[in-house]
C-alpha cells in the first residue's frame, strides 16, 4: 500500500513572508491523496492573504488558534464578511472570491482543505497575480485609475502582505449589497458531541452547513487509552489532521494487506473510500483530530454494528465458535471505547 502519513508542518513546499507562512500537501508530494489537499497558513496579526479565488476546487477551513476575518463574493453577487475564532469552519464554493486577514491579537493558525488532491495553494488566481500581468491600459480602463497610480501597483503576486489588524465593523465598500444566501461560516467546535466511554465526535455534513456542499468534516477527541473501534466509510476517503496528542492508525486493505503507523500534531493520514481503520490513542494526553471527508453526506459501517446486525448462529459459523462466545460480542457501535 502506498504511504498514508504525512508530515504538513515540515512540508517543503511553502511560503514564508513578513504576514504569514503557508505549507501545502497535495498528490505531488503524498501521492495517495488523490481527492483532499491540505493546507496549514499562519497569519500574523493584520496579516492580509489578498483577493483569490480557486479555479479546481472549493475551500474548506478549521481554525486551530486565533481569530482571522474573510470576506467572500459569490457569482451572484451577494457577499458575506465574517469573524472565525477556534473551532469554526468556513466553506466556499469552487471559483469564490475571498480574502483572510488576521485579527490578533496573536497569530492565527488555520487548516485549509481542498475537495481535489491535485490543488496547489501556490497556484492560485492572485489579484496582484493578476493585475500585474495584465496590459497597463486595460487595467487603466477596467480599475479607472490614472497611468500614474496603475505604474505603482505590485508587479507581481502579492500572495500574503502585511497591513494593519482591520476593523471588522468597516462596511463595505459599496452600501447596495445584499448578504449571502447561504452562510459560509459553521461553528464546527460548538456542536453538540457524540459522547462514548472513550471520547466524543462532532461531525458536519451538508445537511448542517447547507454550502458545505462537496465534504463532510469532522472534530474528533480521544480519551487516553482509548479505540476509535474499527470501522469503514462507504462512500468516501478520509483526511486526518492531528492538532492535538499521539494515535495509532491501523489500516486494512484487503488480501491481507494492513499497515499502521504513530500520528502526532501537524501529521495528514489519509485513509482510501472503503478501507477499514481503527486509531489508538497513545500516551497519557488526550488526542484530538479534524478529518474531511470527500463526500457531503456521512457514512460509516462498524465493526460492532456490522456484528450486532447478523444471527448468533451465522457468525458462530462464519468463526469457528460457540454461540456462547459470540453472545459475548457488542450489541451496539462502540464508536470510541475505552
Amino acid at each position: 500500500m502506498s504511504p498514508f502519513k504525512f508530515s504538513l508542518e515540515t512540508s517543503n513546499s511553502r511560503w514564508d513572508g513578513p504576514g504569514g507562512t503557508a505549507r501545502e500537501v497535495n498528490t505531488s508530494n503524498f501521492p495517495i491523496s488523490k481527492s483532499i489537499a491540505g493546507v496549514s497558513m499562519r497569519l500574523q496579526p493584520g496579516g492580509l492573504r489578498e483577493l483569490h479565488w480557486h479555479g479546481i476546487a472549493a475551500e474548506w477551513a478549521y481554525i486551530i488558534d486565533g481569530h482571522v476575518m474573510t470576506t467572500v463574493v459569490s457569482p451572484d453577487g451577494t457577499v458575506e464578511k465574517n469573524e472565525f475564532g477556534p473551532g469554526d469552519t468556513w466553506f466556499f464554493p469552487r471559483g469564490y472570491g475571498h480574502a483572510l486577514q488576521g485579527l490578533g491579537p496573536g497569530e492565527c493558525h488555520f487548516l485549509l482543505g481542498f475537495d481535489n488532491g491535485d490543488f496547489s495553494e501556490f497556484g492560485t488566481f492572485s489579484i496582484t497575480d493578476w493585475i500585474s500581468k495584465t496590459p497597463r491600459r486595460i487595467v487603466e480602463r477596467n480599475m479607472q485609475l490614472p497611468e500614474s497610480v496603475v505604474a505603482g501597483l505590485p508587479k507581481g503576486e502579492a500572495y500574503i502582505v502585511q497591513g494593519k489588524v482591520p476593523n471588522f465593523g468597516e462596511p463595505f465598500r459599496s452600501p447596495n449589497l445584499e448578504p449571502s444566501q447561504l452562510t459560509h461560516k459553521y461553528r464546527l467546535g460548538a456542536v453538540a458531541p457524540r459522547r462514548f466511554s472513550g471520547g466524543e465526535e462532532r461531525i458536519v455534513s451538508s445537511k448542517e452547513f447547507p454550502i458545505q456542499s462537496t465534504l463532510s468534516s469532522a472534530r474528533m477527541d480521544l480519551e487516553p487509552g482509548s479505540l476509535r473501534e474499527m470501522h469503514w466509510h462507504p462512500n468516501s476517503d478520509e483526511w486526518q489532521y492531528y492538532t492535538k496528542g499521539r494515535s495509532r492508525v491501523g489500516i486494512f486493505g484487503a488480501h491481507g494487506r494492513v499497515e499502521t503507523a504513530e500520528f502526532g500534531p501537524g501529521d495528514v493520514c489519509f485513509i482510501p473510500q472503503g478501507f477499514g481503520h481503527w486509531i489508538e490513542q497513545l500516551g497519557s494526553a488526550a488526542t484530538q483530530l479534524v478529518i474531511l471527508f470527500n463526500n457531503p453526506h456521512y457514512e460509516e459501517i462498524s465493526l460492532s454494528q456490522w456484528l450486532a446486525s447478523n444471527p448468533a448462529a451465522l457468525l458462530a459459523q462464519n468463526f469457528g465458535v460457540t454461540e456462547e462466545v459470540i453472545d459475548k460480542l457488542p450489541k451496539a457501535a462502540l464508536g470510541i471505547a475505552k
